[in-house]
């Protein structure tokens, strides 16, 4: 998997921090300090995700090699819709306190569960998964921290938006997966 391609996939799965760390910003107590805070936690998990999703992908990898293709695009696909269904339903009214460690833990997790599937794949792909999860930290902590910014500015780009385009994004390398693989172009 080329680098190119590695940050596309982080880009996508950042883009549910993305929108948690977007919603964040627009919160009165998140200081500049406490989103780097933010940030971090989200990009720490991203990061270790891909790589406990790869341990098992790579446990079963014998016993599925021959629709390995198949299973990455099946989960790119799904979880980018899933992303997609996603910006479709009504936004809830929450009210969350972002800075309490039990929160952010708990939406760091729930933000990179799609992080873990990934990893999955990627012990299908035969992908560095050391390079995989630096990039996807790295691309998750830019990407988290810039949401937060957005977010104290106000006026920019809507978490649904965002997960908009990550889910397709997720689902075009899926495609493209796919097509080499089968060799259609």
């Amino acid at each position: 998997m080329s680098f190119l391609e590695l940050i596309l996939i982080a880009i996508g799965l950042s883009m549910d921090s993305f929108a948690v760390s977007l919603t964040s910003g627009t919160l009165h107590c998140v200081t500049p300090k406490k989103g780097l805070k933010i940030a971090l936690v989200f990009a720490l998990f991203q990061a270790l995700m891909p790589v406990l999703g790869w341990l098992l992908g790579n446990i079963f990898k014998d016993l599925i090699e021959k629709v390995d293709h198949w299973i990455a695009f099946s989960l790119l696909s799904i979880i980018g819709l899933k992303m997609i269904i996603e910006t479709f339903k009504k936004p809830e009214e929450r009210k969350f306190n972002i800075n309490k460690n039990a929160v952010l833990i708990m939406l760091a997790i729930a933000t990179t569960i799609d992080a873990f599937v990934i990893g999955i794949s990627f012990g299908f792909l035969e992908v560095s998964i050391l390079k995989a999860s630096i990039i996807i930290g790295i691309v998750t902590f830019i990407i988290s921290y810039g949401g937060i910014c957005l977010g104290k500015l106000n006026r920019f780009i809507k978490p649904r938006t965002a997960e908009l385009i990550g889910g397709l994004v997720l689902i075009i390398i899926g495609l493209k997966i796919l097509i080499e693989h089968n060799k259609l172009i």
